[in-house]
């Protein structure tokens, strides 16, 4: 044959688009708006309509990009999950790398820490997903995403825990660690209060000595559960 036969390959894969970066920005337009209503309204409050106007995106985006409603409720969630989770580990593995021993203190503050600094350094978005944290917890309809996104880091923690204190049983560790979390979370949603309460006070005070606070509050509460 003098030229190249032209008969395409029925095995050859089809060719992709490559996803443009309009189409990436509106996706996360979405995610940021959804986010942000998710946790004003909780998840019934926030319309997909509201969602898209919110995100300056057609509505029929939304399903595009992330598909049903519970879909786009789950990748809120799951998107900052993975992030919080590595942050928390990262910090557990510096505490081990040095040359003090492991604490109750010091497994605490990996796991607590992390979140508080986020929360707390006033990105609206992140705000917004501690609010969005509390509100998945507390709702036992979201167990699986809960269990999904975040208990496999409580875990890890947990079993440090438990490594610290050999003669207490999971369960109570867990409680105890349930507490713990419970607390962070409302420090993170409810610092408002604390000012509010505090209103005379000539030194308001700042996340970081807030999240010392919480350390401390929890370390001796669970040393007292786990002691007991």
């Amino acid at each position: 044959m003098s030229a190249k036969s032209t008969i395409p390959n029925p095995l050859a894969q089809p060719r992709q688009r490559a996803v443009s970066k309009r189409s990436l920005a509106t996706s996360l337009n979405i995610l940021d708006a959804a986010e942000r209503l998710f946790a004003e309204r909780g998840y019934d409050g926030a319309s997909v309509r509201d969602i898209a106007a919110a995100a300056g995106a057609q509505i029929a985006s939304v399903s595009f990009h992330h598909g049903s409603k519970e879909a786009l409720f789950e990748r809120v969630v799951e998107r900052r999950a993975s992030a919080l989770s590595k942050m928390r580990l990262d910090a557990l593995a510096a505490r081990k790398t040095t040359n003090q021993p492991l604490t109750l203190e010091a497994v605490l503050s990996a796991f607590l820490r992390p979140y508080l600094e986020k929360a707390g350094a006033g990105d609206p978005q992140w705000l917004a997903y501690a609010r969005l944290v509390a509100m998945v917890s507390a709702d036992a309809r979201w167990h699986a995403i809960s269990e999904r996104c975040f208990d496999p880091t409580a875990g890890s923690f947990i079993a440090e825990i438990g490594r610290l204190f050999p003669d207490a049983d999971k369960t109570t560790i867990s409680v105890a660690f349930v507490f713990s979390v419970s607390a962070m979370l409302s420090l993170s949603t409810s610092r408002w209060r604390i000012e509010a309460l505090s209103a005379a006070s000539e030194n308001p005070a700042a996340m970081d000595r807030l999240a010392d606070d919480l350390v401390r509050f929890c370390e001796a509460g669970m040393r007292a559960a786990l002691n007991g």
